[in-house]
């Protein structure tokens, strides 16, 4: 069996490029060693862990309610936890049904099979899932030869051996979002976005969850000035049990829990827990691929090199998505998918983008992109630094969200916008603006003259770039002036 274009896994970034391939024109193929398609992101990532996060969400409101607003309630909620996941497996069910209602009419073909490269032109397909050849749509002989391959197979949670106990009670995200039951005890390894995402939903759901750190603060990397205020509401949430600079030992299975040893600052000696997250990163699916019977060079971390054109070293295979390196985010790997189609269709596109955003969806939310202060400061690079409390925006204070803040940072000789971040309620929603100002290579100016509707979150965007010029209403800060010669 032959077929022009080969898309190796049918993800967000392989189905974006598969579908694009197909509308310019090409005969494409996905395969794909899931039932369905969707990928990490839509069966056991981005997609089902936000529909936890709603829930978990809605309750802190109605908790805030209870105790800031005077709303009363004569009982804590009650949860069906067989419920709960029927409805997010639901949401799961309605978006892959879509897609491959999509793929049909398309004409995209789609194999069920885990593919390995034996040449640069072709896959060996095997059947998965207890399947067997005659219960599949493998080609026969299993061999598929193509003109050109896009590699887009994703990622996987990392578990450290020491960490990988032989035990479901011992979880990555996966297990996390399969939600077995609510357990009393949970631990979180890894202050990192995913492990507060799911550790915050479980300590809303009821659970007692600790999170250990081995650095000295949570989600590193991310500005401080926006972790801070999360850093307080997880404290409040999780009652204290959050440790920095601490380093798990060793995990034991005992009996009907998992007993975990500590060494750090404000834990130090053993606990035990009825389960365990592991959220340490994820690394790259290029193991087992068959790329060293392709000429595709891979990275000592593990990624595929990429040019700027999502081309490889090998002619014949593109590589999208989180194999082909960092941030592995489920957007843009639906960008480098359709940049990777264009290029097979002709066009001369280029993956070029000024910024792209990132999310931590917890409550509050945490959102940045373009230049962080971190990178500007570590570069040694000059840039003005505007900050916008959300307690000065009447929106935030009607809502009784007033820790969340904006940030620009701003180029001080031509006032381009050189990156945001913003902390609060939305954030994930209202950080597109600033990713549209930034590629569009925009001047502060630009964001202050754009009314913005009132009384919303979004003008804390304006009102940021108001405080680079000393014109914000709602707060006094002049701008300082340079002194004048006499």
């Amino acid at each position: 069996m032959h077929c022009q274009l080969v898309v190796l896994g049918g993800g967000p970034g392989g189905y974006a490029a598969a579908f694009l391939a197909a509308d310019e024109g090409l005969e494409v193929t996905i395969v794909e060693a899931e039932s369905r398609l969707g990928g990490t992101c839509l069966l056991r990532g981005c997609i089902p862990s936000k529909a936890l996060l709603h829930v978990a969400k809605v309750i802190g409101e109605v908790d805030e309610l209870r105790h800031e607003w005077g709303v009363t309630y004569n009982d804590r909620p009650t949860i069906d936890v067989e419920k709960v996941r029927a409805r997010k497996d639901q949401v799961i069910t309605n978006l892959t049904g879509g897609l491959a209602s999509l793929a049909k009419r398309r004409g995209v073909k789609v194999i069920r099979a885990k593919g390995s490269f034996t040449s640069s032109t072709s896959l060996l397909l095997e059947p998965v899932g207890g399947q067997s050849n005659g219960e599949s749509n493998i080609p026969e002989g299993g061999t598929l030869t193509f003109d050109h391959c896009i590699v887009a197979t994703g990622s996987v949670p990392a578990m450290p051996p020491a960490f990988d106990i032989g035990t479901d009670r011992v979880m990555d995200s996966t297990g996390a979002l399969a939600m077995k039951d609510i357990p009393n005890t949970l631990l979180v390894i890894g202050g990192g976005y995913i492990g507060l995402e799911l550790g915050s939903v479980y300590a809303q759901l009821g659970s007692k969850v600790t999170v250990v750190e081995l650095s000295e603060g949570l989600l590193p990397g991310a500005d401080r000035d926006l972790v801070k205020p999360l850093a307080k509401r997880l404290e409040k949430l999780l009652d204290g049990r959050i440790y920095l600079n601490t380093k798990v030992g060793s995990v034991a299975e005992v009996g009907d829990q998992v007993e975990v040893t500590f060494e750090g600052p404000g834990k130090f000696g053993h606990e035990r827990f009825d389960r365990v997250l592991v959220s340490v990163g994820r690394r790259p699916v290029t193991r087992g691929l068959g790329l060293e019977n392709t000429q595709v060079k891979v990275s000592d971390r593990g990624f595929i090199v990429i040019d700027h054109q999502q081309r490889t070293s090998d002619p014949h295979i593109l590589a999208i998505g989180d194999v082909a390196g960092d941030p592995m985010l489920a957007h843009k790997a639906s960008h480098e998918g359709r940049i990777a189609a264009e290029v097979l269709a002709g066009k001369p596109s280029v993956f070029d983008k000024a910024a792209i955003p990132a999310v931590v969806f917890t409550d509050p939310e945490i959102a940045w992109a373009g230049l962080t202060q971190d990178e500007a400061k570590r570069t040694g690079r000059v840039v003005d630094v505007e900050v916008y409390p959300w307690a000065a925006s009447g929106r935030a204070q009607a809502l009784g969200i007033t820790d969340g803040l904006t940030k620009w940072l701003v180029d001080p000789e031509t006032h381009r916008v050189l990156g945001c971040g913003i902390v609060g309620s939305g954030a994930g929603e209202l950080i597109a603006e600033a990713v549209l100002a930034i590629e569009m290579g925009c001047e502060v100016h630009d964001i202050t003259e754009t009314v913005h509707p009132h009384p919303t979150l979004s003008e804390t965007l304006m009102n940021a770039g108001e405080v680079h010029y000393g014109t914000a209403t709602e707060i006094y800060k002049p701008k300082k002036r340079a002194p004048v010669e006499a």
